[in-house]
C-alpha cells in the first residue's frame, strides 16, 4: 500500500473537502432545477420528464443524433405495424 508524505496528505485532504463541497452544491442546484422544471411543466401542462429531456438534449447539443435515433425507432415500429 502506498504511503503518503505530509504534503500529499494535505493535498488529498484539500481535494476531498473541495470535492465534497462541490458535490453538495451540485446536489442543491439539481434540486432547485428539478423544482423549477416541475413548476414550469405543470404550468404548461407538460410532463416534467419531457422538459428535463429537452434541457439535457439542448445542453449536450445532440438534437440531430436524437432525431436520427427517433426516426430509426419510428421506422422499426412502422415496419412491424406497431404504430397508432
Amino acid at each position: 500500500m502506498k504511503t503518503y508524505n505530509s504534503e500529499q496528505k494535505a493535498k488529498l485532504n484539500q481535494m476531498i473537502n473541495e470535492g465534497m463541497q462541490v458535490m453538495r452544491e451540485v446536489e442543491d442546484l439539481n434540486a432547485g432545477l428539478n423544482d423549477s422544471i416541475k413548476a414550469v411543466a405543470e404550468s404548461m401542462d407538460l410532463k416534467p420528464s419531457i422538459l428535463k429531456k429537452a434541457i439535457r438534449i439542448a445542453h449536450k447539443a445532440k438534437l440531430g443524433e436524437v432525431n436520427q435515433d427517433h426516426e430509426e425507432t419510428v421506422h422499426i415500429l412502422e415496419t412491424v405495424g406497431k404504430t397508432l
